[in-house]
């Protein structure tokens, strides 16, 4: 009987997850993105070259693989067929790629109204990518969305964009913003519909396939448990749920069919944006480790905010997700700093809690709790197993499975898949 894995993000997003299901995809059958846009990326080493990956699913670079992209993705076609002539140039060309006829297609005028809301927000901008991913979920909420299985049927397009585009052309023309004309866009998408209609199906009934058969497959998401539009730092979150408790829903399966979830955390923290931060700090230490973890977004190439690691994030998101395994990356940055921090609770107006408040006003009042262990010295970029580590930094990751009552079971040592500690085998 074949498992069914969630790798999930356990802080702001970018935390190595394409790495893990790079490295977990080896023996996985079928790899799926159940949520998210290509508003995320992710890089991953192959072959000695590097890749970043925005829309398709990591398990892309095995011609053997099956990679879906699942109904709770919201799609921009020409990103994606932009993304796929990338990897053609690179020599990746065969590929077992479906995409789900229920996902939800970005349009252009999404990017316009995305720039426009957060314009409007002023100072409470979320500091969003402006790939139009947020305005596409709305437009997904409100009944009025374009989806993928629209571009392969002439009829429901034009109807669809024509509805879509009464709300649509009204917010842009009432804010002196270019309006879009109904034939130029139908004729461009249909064109596109009829490139992508060979990997539509519906990807739901495949997946029930692919498990009767008793196939390994592997779920992941974009983005980190913290940007959860339910459980994260609202209203600084991304428009879905990248959670194991969303793939479900966001894949068309069955909640028990999940049988595994990995959380994956750097052995520091990071952030893009805007947002509380509570284990945030800015000194020579942080410039060093944005610069050795190369701590600049994939999409956006914005410089990462740097903070130590914080337990109490990773409580609230072994909570909401069930964590059953921990992977802890870019362990390696950390090497040669003297003095460690963990966070292991927070002081908020004078008390002692270990949850992250839901209010957001409270969580910004929220100061952080440290103990601090000693660093290494020690190169382990080249370390073979979880013994031969340094002893500090085995207590740092002992230390860490104590607190979180959650076994370590994947330690990162370096950007190479094979620069990977496997303490159990997943698969």
């Amino acid at each position: 009987m074949g498992k069914r894995v969630v790798v999930v993000g356990s802080q702001w997003g970018d935390e190595g997850k394409g790495k893990i299901t790079d490295f977990l995809a080896e023996k996985a059958d079928v790899v799926v993105r159940s949520q998210g846009g290509n508003n995320a990326g992710h890089t991953i080493i192959f072959n000695g070259k590097k890749f970043a990956l925005h829309l398709i699913p990591s398990g892309i670079f095995n011609p053997e693989t099956i990679n879906v992209m699942a109904n709770g993705m919201v799609i921009n076609p020409e990103a994606l067929l932009e993304e796929l002539n990338t990897l053609k140039t690179q020599g990746i060309e065969k590929y077992r790629l479906f995409i789900s006829n229920r996902a939800h297609v970005v349009m252009p005028y999404h990017l316009d109204l995305d720039e426009l809301y957060e314009e409007i927000k002023k100072d409470e901008a979320v500091g969003t990518t402006k790939k139009g991913i947020g305005p596409a979920y709305m437009d997904k909420v409100a009944r009025i969305g374009i989806r993928i299985s629209d571009l392969v049927n002439p009829d429901s397009l034009k109807k669809r964009l024509e509805i879509n585009l009464r709300f649509t052309n009204m917010i842009l023309r009432a804010n002196n913003r270019k309006t879009y004309e109904l034939e130029s866009l139908y004729d461009r998408f249909i064109e596109i519909g009829k490139i992508i209609k060979p990997y539509i199906t519906d990807t739901s009934v495949l997946l029930e396939k692919l498990v009767d058969e008793g196939k390994n497959i592997l779920f992941e998401g974009a983005q980190g448990s913290m940007l959860c539009v339910d459980h994260g730092t609202y209203p600084y979150v991304t428009s879905s749920s990248p959670t194991a408790t969303s793939v479900p829903l966001n894949a068309g399966i069955s909640p028990n069919q999940i049988t595994d979830v990995v959380g994956v955390t750097k052995a520091y923290t990071t952030r893009v944006g805007g947002g509380v931060f509570p284990t945030e700090f800015e000194d020579e230490i942080s410039k060093t480790i944005r610069e050795v973890g190369k701590e600049y977004g994939t999409t956006t190439k914005r410089p990462r905010r740097i903070g130590w690691l914080d337990l109490v994030v990773l409580k609230h998101v072994k909570r909401i997700n069930g964590l059953n395994h921990l992977a802890i990356m870019l362990l390696d940055v950390l090497t040669g700093v003297k003095e460690l921090k963990i966070c292991t609770s927070y002081t908020l107006d004078g008390n002692e809690i270990d949850y992250v408040p839901a209010d957001y006003n409270e969580y910004e009042r929220c100061v952080p709790n440290y103990i601090t262990l000693p660093g290494w010295n020690e190169d382990i970029s080249k370390t073979k197993s979880f013994e031969d580590l340094p002893e500090n930094c085995i207590n740092y990751l002992l230390t860490v499975e104590r607190i979180l009552k959650i076994k370590v079971t994947i330690v990162s040592v370096g950007p190479d898949r094979l620069q990977t500690l496997t303490l159990k085998n997943i698969f």
